[in-house]
């Protein structure tokens, strides 16, 4: 750990680079609950933050709130009075919640915007043994571009259920480190499957087991569609939508599903309007008798 004084000396903007980084270590190892944070440091880091008249009122106060928790901690470690924040309080929740906070307003002040991986999550290694599935309830994504909707739709049908995900061999990679970052491990415990061939061809039978039907626009609205016990839902690209492969196999089958909108913008980001689909269906799969 860099000692407060040499950090006294710094010019602000690498002083608070530095302090940014020792916070993001400070939260990975609350969440980690690895008892490796110094109660008594962390004073004296939000102790130099507060003295920082260059903050924001708001931000002062939560390096005041955070200041009061480590002291407390502190001053318990040595025996001394805490006030309320013993050694129960330290890893709670509303705790770690501060000291995002105080890495946040960090990231802001040195001007970097957050990116999907500067969000740290507590989640460890997924259990698949606690899944539970919905029999036959399957996806195919189709030439899903971004890494990030793929983690993402990966995220949401594990959550939902789904008991197999299909990919075109256009997708995003699931191994991308932006698509791993965002499915939170879920792509550990998510069969899926990158297909290296074309599941509808003009022409021929479809070569996935349906039936079939396509979250697109156009379709019947998600409330009163009759959604199957077991078939494939097909979610398509950002910027094109479905296939006309794809749509013609699905009007062919169960046809297409629709979310009703009433924004200026009309549409959805199809990582949103998969997970707003699948609950939907797993919801109804629920209901039947």
């Amino acid at each position: 750990m860099i000692p407060r004084y040499k950090l006294e000396k710094l010019p602000r903007s690498p002083r608070l680079r530095k302090l940014c980084r020792i916070f993001t270590g400070a939260e990975l190892g609350i969440n980690a609950d690895s008892g490796g944070v110094e109660p008594g440091y962390f004073a004296g880091l939000l102790e130099l933050l507060m003295n920082d008249s260059a903050f924001s009122p708001a931000a002062l106060e939560t390096f005041r709130e955070a200041y009061g928790i480590f002291r407390s901690r502190a001053n318990h470690a040595g025996g001394i009075d805490t006030g309320g924040y013993g050694a129960g309080n330290f890893f709670s929740g509303e705790f770690r919640r501060l000291i995002n906070q105080v890495r946040h307003i960090l990231l802001t002040e040195i001007g970097q915007a957050p990116a999907d991986w500067d969000l740290l999550d507590s989640g460890g290694r997924l259990d698949p043994s606690r899944r539970q599935v919905f029999s036959g309830l399957a996806v195919y994504l189709e030439d899903i571009r971004s890494p990030f909707n793929v983690g993402a739709m990966i995220r949401s049908a594990e959550a939902f259920g789904v008991e197999r995900l299909y990919l075109s061999s256009f997708c995003a990679d699931p191994r991308h480190p932006r698509a791993l970052r965002t499915a939170m491990g879920c792509t550990d415990v998510l069969p899926w499957e990158r297909l290296d061939f074309e599941p509808f061809a003009p022409d021929s039978e479809p070569l996935l087991p349906g039936p079939f039907f396509a979250l697109e626009t156009g379709g019947i609205d998600i409330d009163v569609f009759s959604f199957p016990r077991r078939g494939i839902m097909i979610a398509g690209s950002e910027e094109l939508g479905v296939s006309p492969r794809a749509l013609a196999a699905a009007d062919a089958s169960l046809g297409r599903v629709s979310i009703p909108l009433y924004g200026a913008k009309g549409s959805l980001n199809v990582s949103t309007a998969f997970g707003i689909a699948l609950s939907a269906w797993t919801a109804r799969l629920t209901h039947i008798d």
